[in-house]
């Protein structure tokens, strides 16, 4: 029993348990917003009309097809789909490059082993390579260049 305790309490499980709250609850707002705001408009543009085709079907031997319903749940998830791109994702894009743009100005790439290290940095953190700064290297073109380090054998 105390392995199960402490498998419901490790981090992973309490954020995986939070983000399906927050996401039920993030579903609800979305189709209150589709349902309430989006499908009058539609209804609006469409002559008062609201699009609904569940009465739509075709029998084949005897049988029934209500491709009516699928077409409504297709509308309605292409419709949420756009919602949440340009409510959701597009903005929170749009943030996470202007957050990068800031930390490609506070980083550089090492010459030697390509990680992004700090750009006053003297000496790679991951391969120790040693930088030298342009103001000590004049003439030379590039940012950055390896210091020449003679090692004995």
């Amino acid at each position: 029993m105390g392995g199960f305790k402490q498998f419901l309490l490790r981090g992973n499980i309490v954020e995986l348990a939070v983000a399906v709250i927050v996401g039920a609850t993030f579903s609800g707002l979305v189709q209150a917003l589709v349902r309430d705001l989006v499908t009058p408009l539609i209804g609006a543009v469409t002559g008062g009309r609201q699009p609904n085709f569940a009465e739509y079907s075709f029998t084949v031997n005897g049988s029934q097809f209500k491709y009516g319903d699928f077409l409504n749940h297709l509308i309605t998830f292409l419709i949420i789909s756009a919602i949440v791109y340009w409510l959701v994702v597009a903005p929170m894009t749009r943030l996470i490059s202007l957050l990068d743009r800031n930390k490609s100005a506070a980083t550089k790439q090492c010459p030697e082993c390509l990680s992004d290290i700090p750009a006053e940095a003297r000496r790679c953190a991951h391969c120790t390579v040693e930088l030298v700064p342009d103001s000590e290297n004049p003439g030379h073109d590039a940012r950055w260049r390896h210091r020449s380090v003679k090692m004995d054998r």
